[in-house]
């Protein structure tokens, strides 16, 4: 049974505590900028994302996930899948450079909160599938937070003077249409790694129908 494997309990547990303790070393780090806002460094994506996956990690790495796994469990990790590699891949597209507006300016930090992190969720997927097939359209569910992170970040911009990411800024994006552009290819890229996601999990499922069909003990 592969879930009941040190290693997979064991890895899951070092990433989530590295992940963990990079967010607040790099928040202790920052403390010295003269503009440095606690809610705006919280309302970074990244930022996010990653403490949702280290989340996910943990819960995964101890008997608190659902045993067997639900097809809820399975959207939760599934969520924090693909909002990480939304990170990885924006963040490699549009914001390589910009370390310092992102208040990643340690390089360590930043390759784990960008790039490491990421890359483990997403292999993390292809080791241990999900347990229920999933359809597209129930993937739609992870669109909610995005949308609701892009309202949040949209109507409190104006409001603080401050934006997480050039392209919501309208000011350096070409007004709101330009916004609205970038979000609608962020938002088709997004739709697209999801129905792969779930392509390869279902796929990976019927390979390791033993280990990952709801009636397999060991937790998602």
């Amino acid at each position: 049974m592969l879930e009941a494997r040190w290693w997979v309990r064991g890895y899951r547990l070092f990433f989530a505590l590295l992940t963990i303790a990079t967010v607040a070393y790099n928040f202790w780090a920052n403390l010295d900028r003269e503009d440095f806002s606690a809610v705006n460094y919280f309302s970074f994506f990244t930022i996010q994302s990653n403490l949702i996956g280290a989340a996910v990690f943990l819960i995964g790495a101890s008997s608190l996930a659902p045993n067997p796994p639900t097809r809820t469990w399975d959207l939760v990790r599934g969520g924090a899948v693909i909002y990480l590699a939304l990170t990885f891949f924006v963040y490699g597209i549009l914001l390589s450079g910009l370390e310092g507006a992102l208040q990643t300016r340690l390089p360590w930090v930043n390759a784990v909160l960008h790039q490491i992190f990421p890359v483990v969720v997403v292999a993390d997927l292809l080791i241990r599938p999900l347990a229920h097939r999933l359809s597209f359209r129930q993937s739609l569910i992870w669109t909610i937070y995005p949308l609701a992170y892009l309202a949040y970040s949209l109507i409190r911009g104006p409001i603080a003077n401050w934006y997480p990411y050039p392209f919501l800024n309208p000011d350096e994006s070409g007004g709101y249409l330009g916004v609205a552009a970038y979000c609608v290819v962020i938002l088709i890229g997004f739709l697209a790694f999801s129905a792969l996601i779930v392509w390869i999990s279902n796929h990976l499922r019927l390979r390791f129908e033993d280990d990952v069909t709801p009636a397999a003990a060991g937790s998602g």
